[in-house]
């Protein structure tokens, strides 16, 4: 529990700095263990108030919190927001802004007059950044689930993060994220060297937000039903999409703005903006758009297709109804969006490659990457993400000296591949419990739900599948033996974690093979899974 006065002073810092009336104790008890210098870890839904959490302290702490953040635009939405109440400096330092005002935000923390600084994982990566940052009082990572593998959006340059704060001087980690179940919190954890961590997981249901699902066997039938159904609703609203050309064509179809990352930057911005301002209607956009934006009213959110998993699926889906309004998503499916996935996840990294870089590191150690790229003629995202590999299972490090061969180059590349493969199984196996969640005959929301371990107990009422006649007052009875996160192991697939019980079907996501979904009936007959002790 936070002590009164404790919680009586955070809640007037956050109200004299930024018109918050009152925190939710999650926020409160989050600030409390940051302000006494403990690692945290939070996973609250979207719109929720995860950035309170690093900007009250940075009022109350005496030095630098250094946010990293993916996207330009969100850290452009964090700096602006921090600007306009009068927040102390807050800075951002990316590729995408001028040279002018990244020398701008240098000189003011090098002043120390800068007390946010938002940077790329990709900064980081950079041993003259991380110098430049001396000993900050906090190390935010947002969007934390990009460290882990096992999350939806798992980024390889997050990967260097846990050496950072060691170079940082061990700084308190604040992790934020607003999906992340039980595995790729333990990841995470792990990934980032946090100590001791507070977990604080808030509920991941959003009652207001009606679940629906649409399936259709040809394209141009699901086309007009898409524009038909945007048409007929109550805006403003985002419609995802899975390329570029859709989002064009589905925009001037609306009448609305695409958004995708072929666009120019300034385009993009003022899109956002004129979405933010709520000159704009209707955005048709990729995956590109949305992480981060906080705009409260969005009335619906509507996929032309199949994302990549269920937890990208949420979190999209999470930009609607913020005002605890009703709002409504709609997922328009055709079971031919997972062959594309399937596609998509099924990219294999080239073993010669991964040699070729291995025998130069072991003949100029301490190289860079960039260095690695230009003499190897590889582009440097390649190298970035064989880097990734290769760090991934100890073949090599990276620190500020460089990059490190800890292994011979052909048993570096074998296990690399070895790596990859099962990193592939995983993301193919996602596909597979997105579809469970498209072909579901129970509930929507208990089925969403307890893919993140939260057990709902009645079927909600509020999805196109209760509409249609389930019994909502009927208690839905869960699976004693294997609850969610319970530890458990296979004897061919090892150790895993249930994901759900759903009916008489069970759900656990396994270390080496992803996503399997099981019948109880035969687990249980056939002694196939066994429950290992809580840690």
């Amino acid at each position: 529990m936070v002590k009164g006065g404790q919680r009586r002073e955070v809640n007037r810092t956050a109200k004299r700095a930024f018109g918050w009336d009152r925190l939710r104790d999650e926020q409160v008890t989050a600030i409390r263990e940051v302000l006494r210098g403990r690692d945290v870890f939070v996973v609250m839904p979207t719109g929720q108030g995860k950035s309170g959490i690093y900007q009250v302290p940075g009022l109350l702490l005496d030095g630098l919190i250094v946010v990293v953040s993916p996207l330009v635009a969100l850290q452009r939405d964090q700096v602006a927001r921090l600007r306009e109440v009068g927040a102390p400096p807050a800075y951002a330092v990316n590729a995408a802004q001028s040279e002018a005002d990244n020398r701008e935000a240098w000189e003011a923390v090098e002043r120390g007059q800068a007390r946010y600084l938002f940077l790329s994982p990709e900064q980081l990566a950079k041993p003259e950044v991380v110098e430049k940052l001396g000993r900050p009082a906090l190390f935010v990572v947002d969007e934390a689930h990009c460290v882990s593998a096992w999350g939806h959006d798992f980024r390889p340059d997050y990967l260097r993060l846990g050496q950072v704060v060691e170079s940082l001087g061990r700084p308190p980690v604040l992790a934020l994220t607003a999906t992340a179940g039980s595995a790729v919190r333990d990841d995470v954890v792990a990934q980032l060297g946090m100590r001791d961590p507070l977990v604080q997981v808030s509920g991941f249901d959003r009652p207001n937000l009606k679940l629906e699902v649409r399936e259709f066997a040809d394209d141009d039938d699901r086309r007009r039903a898409l524009l038909s159904w945007v048409r007929d609703a109550e805006g403003p609203g985002l419609v995802y999409v899975a390329t570029r050309k859709d989002a064009e064509a589905y925009a001037e179809a609306l009448g609305g703005e695409p958004f995708h990352a072929g666009m120019r930057a300034s385009e993009r911005v003022r899109v956002q903006d004129a979405f933010m301002a709520g000159e704009v209607d209707v955005v048709v956009a990729t995956s590109a758009f949305g992480m981060g934006i906080d705009k409260k009213d969005v009335r619906f959110v509507a996929h032309a297709a199949a994302p990549g998993s269920l937890d990208a699926y949420y979190q999209e889906i999470g930009r609607a109804g913020r005002d605890g309004e009703p709002a409504h998503a709609a997922l328009f499916f055709s079971p031919k969006d997972l062959g594309l996935q399937r596609f998509f996840k099924a990219r294999r990294p080239d073993r010669a490659e991964l040699a070729t870089l291995m025998a130069h590191v072991h003949g100029k150690p301490g190289v860079s990457a960039d260095e690695a790229a230009d003499a190897l003629e590889m582009s440097r995202r390649k190298i970035a993400a064989h880097v990734a590999l290769l760090s991934a299972v100890g073949a090599l490090t990276v620190d500020e000296d460089g990059l490190t061969a800890e292994k011979l180059p052909k048993e570096a590349a074998e296990e690399a591949v070895e790596e990859a493969a099962r990193l592939r199984r995983l993301e193919l196996s996602r596909v597979e419990v997105l579809r469970a969640y498209a072909e579901t005959r129970g509930c929507r929301r208990q089925n969403l739900l307890g893919y993140f371990g939260q057990s709902l107990g009645f079927a909600c009422g509020n999805c196109d599948i209760c509409d249609g006649g389930v019994d909502t007052r009927a208690p839905v009875a869960e699976d004693d033996e294997f609850p969610p996160e319970s530890k458990v192991t296979h004897p061919k697939w090892g150790e895993g974690t249930v994901v759900r019980t759903e009916g008489e079907q069970i759900t656990v996501l396994f270390h080496e093979v992803g996503y399997k979904t099981l019948s109880l009936q035969v687990v249980k007959a056939n002694s196939l899974l066994d429950r290992l002790p809580a840690a």
